[in-house]
């Protein structure tokens, strides 16, 4: 391998980063959800709000971020996504109140839907046409890595949390384990921002600004001199062809031509989420704790979903162009629809009830003393259960003692809730999460490429926060089975639309596919 080569590949992977970043910053929260909620006291709707908050901003993030590295520059946009990644997780992990708590989180949003557009733009545009879709995947490698990363940060800090080495009790890790989650992202946003410094500017970015000494330079850094020569001469006129064309209006993605394709895209964009990935990738260990397996058992399980969505979808991305989209997504939304049915059937089968023996072995004496009334009743789902607890204890101490005394009292198969888990995310992985964004690179015209992926993205985002924001509310209120029954059927009545509507695109020229689709 070239020199030069090796130099593209070194700078895609520092500018991928920026994906690391954003899956570890999504997905961190989930091993800090049950403990915000018991020192900030949050209702389940306010716990909801503080998960769903970042991924609000993210989407509105993600449709200034472009205009933004347009006058600025896809390199200095980024150094401001690391030094708001680094003061976001420095001050969520700080925050003294849930005011700022929330602020903080929300500011981290701002880098999350700014890096998930801008890294795999750069590296587009720095990568040989024969090597880049394998650069931009990086990107995307990098998110599925930071979310498996923050899994095994939030078990290791809460492992250390129960040490009783000397320095880990002068760090109060023990006490404070939650903020030690949040603020170790600043440790990779540090390093992503220096490594920024050695990253040049975009050679198409400096083209557009007139900058055409230093764009020729950059080229030379990756390409041979003939190459950069015919790149420079590419470039501009791709822009000049840009000048000249007209703006693309949302509206024309609402014309009668383009309903097959739009409809399409919103479909999948909005299945993607509202089978409830994001459920379990920002609150898996509550979920599990749900199982009765306890909080550390939990936090251990969470590390399995993020290895499985890892290599799920590194066999996504060998697969897809070798079997297609369509039997990839048949396959995976059926998986989904069938282990969210087991997910609900295990639950469903849970039963509670409190001996006098494991009465006994709660750890504290006020609460053993007040939920000794419950020995020998049975209840048949978690909501009675957790009701009952809410009228003896209060809400916050039953929320603080929930993850004990489910575990005291439930009687089920937690490995059913592990396999489905596991299982969703697996079915996920090779389907709905990277299918998604290859279908809507292909499905819709060059001409509305752009704003229509904009708004089926949005709309994505859209789903994805409604369902963040309303999933412990759903524990609470309807229960666990209830709520991934739901899920399943979703899965279910969208397979439907799958098989009789969404076309196969493997081997079709986008020109094929506009002439099949757009009537």
């Amino acid at each position: 391998m070239s020199k030069k080569s090796l130099f593209t590949i070194r700078i895609a992977l520092i500018v991928a980063l920026g994906g690391f970043l954003m899956g570890f910053d999504a997905s961190v929260i989930s091993g800090v959800n049950k403990f915000i909620q018991i020192d900030f006291n949050l209702t389940d709707l306010e716990l909801g709000f503080s998960v769903s908050s970042l991924t609000i901003i993210a989407a509105l993030s993600m449709m200034v971020s472009g205009p933004l590295s347009d006058k600025f520059g896809r390199r200095i946009m980024l150094k401001i996504c690391a030094i708001v990644f680094t003061i976001s997780a420095v001050g969520s992990a700080l925050a003294p109140n849930f005011l700022l708590f929330l602020i903080f989180r929300m500011l981290g949003g701002f880098g999350v839907g700014a890096s998930l557009i801008l890294a795999p733009m750069y590296i587009a545009e720095i990568s040989p046409p024969g090597q880049r879709g394998k650069l931009v995947s990086f990107n995307q490698l990098n998110i599925v890595l930071g979310i498996t990363v923050a899994f095994f940060s939030n078990y290791y800090i809460l492992s250390l949390g129960n040490s009783n080495a000397e320095w880990v009790q002068s760090l109060g890790i023990g006490e404070n384990n939650w903020r030690w989650m949040l603020g170790v992202e600043a440790i990779p946003a540090v390093f992503y921002f220096f490594g920024l410094l050695s990253v040049p500017r975009s050679p198409r970015w400096l083209v557009m600004k007139n900058h055409l000494d230093e764009a020729k330079t950059v080229l030379q850094r990756f390409y041979d001199a003939d190459r950069a020569e015919k790149d420079m001469i590419a470039i501009r006129t791709s822009l000049e062809s840009d000048k000249n064309k007209e703006k693309v209006s949302i509206m024309e993605i609402f014309k009668p031509a383009m309903r097959l394709v739009i409809t399409i895209g919103l479909v999948v964009g909005v299945l993607q989420q509202i089978t409830g990935i994001n459920s379990v990738f920002f609150y898996a260990p509550m979920i599990f704790e749900q199982s009765g397996i306890g909080t550390d058992a939990s936090f251990i399980q969470a590390i399995l979903v993020g290895v499985t969505n890892l290599v799920f979808t590194v066999l996504a991305m060998l697969l897809i162009d070798k079997l297609g989209r369509k039997p990839l997504l048949i396959f995976g939304v059926t998986g989904i629809g069938v282990f969210m049915c087991l997910l609900a059937y295990g639950f469903n089968t849970a039963t509670y009830s409190l001996s006098p023996e494991k009465v006994n072995q709660i750890s504290n004496t006020e609460i053993r003393e007040k939920v000794a009334v419950l020995e020998g009743q049975s209840f048949k789902n978690d909501v009675v259960y957790k009701n009952e607890i809410k009228t003896l204890l209060g809400n916050e101490k039953a929320k603080q003692y929930e993850s004990e005394l489910i575990t005291a009292a439930i009687s089920m198969n937690p490995n059913l809730i592990l396999i489905g888990i596991l299982g969703f995310v697996a079915c996920f992985a090779i389907s709905l999460g990277p299918v998604m964004w290859v279908l809507f690179s292909e499905l819709f015209p060059l001409r509305i490429r752009g704003v229509a992926i904009s708004f089926v993205g949005f709309v994505n985002s859209a789903v994805s926060a409604g369902v963040q924001f309303l999933f412990p509310w759903e524990l609470s209120t309807i229960g666990s089975a209830m709520t991934f029954l739901i899920y399943g059927l979703f899965a279910f009545a969208s397979l439907i639309f799958i098989i009789k509507v969404i076309p196969e695109t493997k081997g079709k020229s986008l020109e094929e596919l506009e002439a099949q689709l757009v009537k």
